[in-house]
Formats: structure tokens, C-alpha cells, sequence
């Protein structure tokens, strides 16, 4: 199997990756949405929506300048801000109301500084309990696979991919947000949680494969055996995932606004899990496999 004869080169293209991505997020760091650093978040629908442009123009000349507005469906705007008074939020609506546009305020509401960072704090959580609970599963439905590579190194390198695949979106994300203003939201972790759940998913099958190939002792060598393995199972993989990817994209192209970037999210992630889980992973246990071996012979000697 190619992928398994190169495997530096995949583990490699993958290495330089993550650390472009690591790179991206320490240069640009993720702009925090309203979700994380508290604000408001104004949502008006018009009977003739006015151009993006005069909206933007208005807003500027308000005591709320960084005001950052986006369309919403064929009539919405919706404005995310820092915290108001109750001025600020009457200049920011009549801005907003033009002549002639049949302004209605459809939502208006406040996060404080401490309910984000409660939510920031609640979403790193989750994501350790959820790599944890992914390693534990992964070490016991692979118990009884001990050779040639234990059952918990199955768990390590199926939480080294799921790292791969997030990392690399999230740098993506980092430079959307310092080049395009794009920010991070509890969309965005919802996005981080399906793309482990999916990424964790790919790779399963694919060990699950393997194990069954081990114990049907299809061949001595545990490097062929993963290479068949892979074989068996990448041309589903890769159409499965295509098939969601496009999905996904479409989503991107013509969905609305308002999850536009939860889709890119799961496009990113789910094109990278489906990259891990045959080029990264796999490769990855032969890799241990053969450390442990020289690990035995030096032993011996």
C-alpha cells in the first residue's frame, strides 16, 4: 500500500500543518466573539433592506464605531457590539432605521463579560471531557487487541489525529478572523465538538478493520496488514466524506449568513478527519509497531 510505504511523507505534510496552524493562531490569535467577551447583538428586518454599505456609513458616525455588521436572510441585519447603555442603543436603532426601510427590531440581547467567560471556560471543558471519553471508549473496545501495539496506543494516536483535526481548522479560522473579521462563537464550538465526533468516527473504522484483519491473522507483518486494511475501507471513507463535504460547501456558497462559517468549520474538519484517519493514523500505529520493535531487539541485546 502506497500510504503506508510513504508514510514520512504523509506524517510529515501533516506535522508541517499543525504547526502552520499552531503559527497562524500565536501570530493571529482567534477573535473572541460576543459569546466569549460579552456585548450585544442587535437583530432588525426591514421591508426594503438598505444597502450593507449605508448601514456600515451610519454606524460609523455613531459612538459606536466598531460596531460590525452582517446580513441575515433576504431582509435581516444583524449588529454585534460591545455592552450598551441605553443612549448607545437608541443611536445604534436609528442608525439603523432609515427612510423609507420599515425598520422592526426583531431581537435584542446583552451577554456580560462574566456569562462569557463562564461559557468559554464551560466549552474548554467539554472538550477535555470529550477527548477523555473518546480515549477510555477507544482503549476498551480495542482491549483485546495487545499485539502487536497495545490497546491504549490505539487511543493516543486516535487523540493525536483528533488534535490534527482540529488544530488545523482552527488556524484557518484564526486567519478568516484577522483578514475578514471572522470570530468565535458557541457556534464555533459546536462546530470543534461534531468535527471530534465525526474525525473520531473515520478513524474507528478504519482501526476496526485492522483488528479484524489481526485476528483473522491475515499476515505476519503488521505493516501489510494495516495497508490491506486500509484498502478495505478507504474508498467508502473517501466517498462518504465527499458526499458531506459538498453538502457542507453548498451551505458555505448559498446557505445564510448566519452559518456560513459553522459550515466551513465542518467542511475543514470533516476533509482533514478523512485525511487523518487514512494518512495519519494508520500510518501512525506502523510507526509505534516498529519502535516497539527495535525497542525489543535492543533489549535482547
Amino acid at each position: 500500500m502506497p500510504i503506508i510505504k510513504h508514510r514520512k511523507i504523509f506524517i510529515g505534510i501533516s506535522i508541517a500543518l499543525v504547526v502552520l496552524s499552531l503559527l497562524a493562531v500565536v501570530i493571529f490569535p482567534p477573535r473572541a466573539g460576543i459569546d466569549f467577551k460579552g456585548g450585544a447583538l442587535t437583530e432588525v428586518a426591514y421591508t426594503a433592506r438598505p444597502d450593507a454599505a449605508v448601514i456600515t456609513a451610519a454606524l460609523a458616525k455613531t459612538s459606536v464605531p466598531d460596531a460590525v455588521i452582517q446580513t441575515s436572510g433576504d431582509n435581516e441585519f444583524i449588529v454585534k457590539t460591545h455592552e450598551l447603555t441605553e443612549p448607545q442603543k437608541a443611536e445604534i436603532l436609528s442608525a439603523l432605521n432609515t427612510p423609507d426601510s420599515g425598520m422592526e427590531v426583531k431581537s435584542y440581547n446583552s451577554i456580560g463579560p462574566s456569562i462569557g467567560a463562564e461559557l468559554r471556560n464551560k466549552s474548554i471543558i467539554a472538550g477535555i471531557l470529550v477527548v477523555l471519553a473518546i480515549i477510555i471508549f477507544i482503549a476498551f473496545a480495542f482491549r483485546r487487541v495487545s499485539k502487536p501495539v497495545s490497546s491504549w496506543r490505539y487511543g493516543l494516536i486516535a487523540v493525536v489525529t483528533l488534535l490534527h483535526d482540529i488544530t488545523i481548522p482552527i488556524g484557518i479560522f484564526a486567519i478568516l478572523g484577522h483578514f475578514f473579521g471572522v470570530e468565535v462563537d458557541t457556534l464555533f464550538v459546536v462546530a470543534v465538538l461534531t468535527v471530534l465526533g465525526l474525525s473520531v468516527s473515520d478513524t474507528i473504522v478504519v482501526f476496526d478493520r485492522i483488528r479484524e484483519n489481526l485476528k483473522n491473522h491475515f499476515s505476519s507483518d503488521f505493516s501489510e496488514t494495516v495497508g490491506k486494511s486500509l484498502e478495505q475501507v478507504y474508498p467508502r471513507s473517501i466517498n462518504t466524506s465527499l458526499t458531506v463535504i459538498l453538502v457542507l460547501l453548498s451551505l458555505v456558497f448559498f446557505g445564510p449568513t448566519s452559518t456560513k462559517y459553522l459550515s466551513l468549520m465542518l467542511a475543514a474538519g470533516m476533509f482533514f478527519g478523512t485525511y487523518s484517519s487514512i494518512f495519519l493514523a494508520s500510518p501512525l500505529l506502523v510507526v509505534v509497531e516498529g519502535w516497539q520493535k527495535q525497542k525489543a531487539i535492543s533489549k535482547r541485546k
